[in-house]
């Protein structure tokens, strides 16, 4: 079985990479083409971010134009932007003309200081409520854990931004509303998107929990006079996290969607902030850059949940799926 986990490593590897070249080539391809589909002058919208209303011309806008090769074909321009990144340049700014790795070196550090901390923060909750609500199934807190998280579930990222602002700034004035330069910064952004990733993932780890608890090994483990608490520990926790693990990457996803909104209300220079702005500014290759970078990044956390799912149960290298 060892010996078949470590031939399943390699394939999991490239078949993560091939998904993470996939995904990402469709993302910025998408993206390509909507910030292309936006009505009004591309060149004028660059000009206007690059110069400042005050400064830009009918010259200043040709200029754009010739420079950045904006007339030709969109397929003639995204090719050679394809032909490019093959060659490992992803182009430059349209904006600032610095190289978009530079532009998102620094919005991805500051987005993943935010996604870690959030993402802790979540499971710090949601781990002990889940499972403290899964070992006593349709017990008072497990009710009281499924209405919270439906409440929670409903409620959009902003509104939930929204009524921390309300409370925590607003009326007890604890903390500061906006910026990044001060840790008290990401108290608020990090926990709207600690409560929204909380809500889905009590019910997750509740539901594997439950799960597990009817597994004929729990059973016997039961009756050889293991506690339920005891039993689960010790029989019961390694099969429960498989599933905890599969639908702790798949949160990538919500996180990604929440960025857009918590980095742009909370005005954070994260990954979420600089696309926004990029779209605002028709920069595209900036656009096509957090695209590729937001791909890359979920085919890299998937590969590791199927590495992480294959050495808790090594029975999934059977079936070629990885932890699907």
């Amino acid at each position: 079985m060892q010996r078949a986990v470590r031939h399943a490593i390699p394939r999991a590897v490239l078949r993560r990479v091939l998904e993470a070249i996939a995904v990402a080539l469709i993302l910025a391809t998408i993206c390509f083409a909507l910030v292309h589909a936006i009505p009004g002058d591309m060149a004028l919208r660059i000009a206007v971010s690059r110069l400042g209303v005050e400064n830009t011309s009918p010259d200043a806008v040709e200029r754009i134009r010739d420079a950045e090769m904006l007339s030709r074909p969109l397929i003639a321009q995204y090719g050679d932007w394809l032909q490019a990144v093959v060659s490992g340049d992803i182009g430059r700014s349209f904006v600032s003309g610095r190289p978009v790795t530079e532009e998102l070196r620094g919005a991805g550090g500051y987005t993943l200081r935010l996604a870690a901390i959030a993402w802790l923060l979540s499971y710090a909750f949601a781990l002990p409520i889940g499972i403290a609500a899964g070992l006593a199934p349709n017990g008072a807190l497990d009710r009281a854990t499924a209405l919270g998280a439906a409440a929670l579930s409903s409620l959009p990222t902003f509104m939930i931004g929204i009524a921390l602002i309300s409370v925590f700034v607003l009326s007890l004035d604890w903390l500061p509303p906006a910026g990044y330069r001060r840790p008290e910064n990401l108290v608020l952004p990090a926990v709207t998107l600690a409560l929204g990733l909380m809500a889905p993932s009590v019910r997750i780890i509740r539901n594997a929990v439950v799960e597990v608890q009817d597994a004929t090994y729990m059973t016997y483990a039961r009756i050889r006079g293991f506690g339920r608490i005891k039993a689960f520990a010790r029989h019961g926790l390694r099969n429960a996290s498989v599933p905890i693990v599969t639908f702790a990457a798949l949160q990538f996803a919500y996180l990604m969607d929440g960025f857009f909104v918590v980095e742009t209300l909370f005005n954070y220079p994260g990954i979420g902030d600089a696309m926004v702005k990029a779209l605002l500014a028709r920069d595209v290759p900036v656009v096509m850059g957090c695209a590729l970078l937001i791909g890359t990044t979920y085919a890299v956390i998937s590969l590791l949940a199927d590495l992480i799912c294959m050495a808790l149960d090594p029975r999934l290298v059977d079936e070629g799926h990885g932890s699907r």
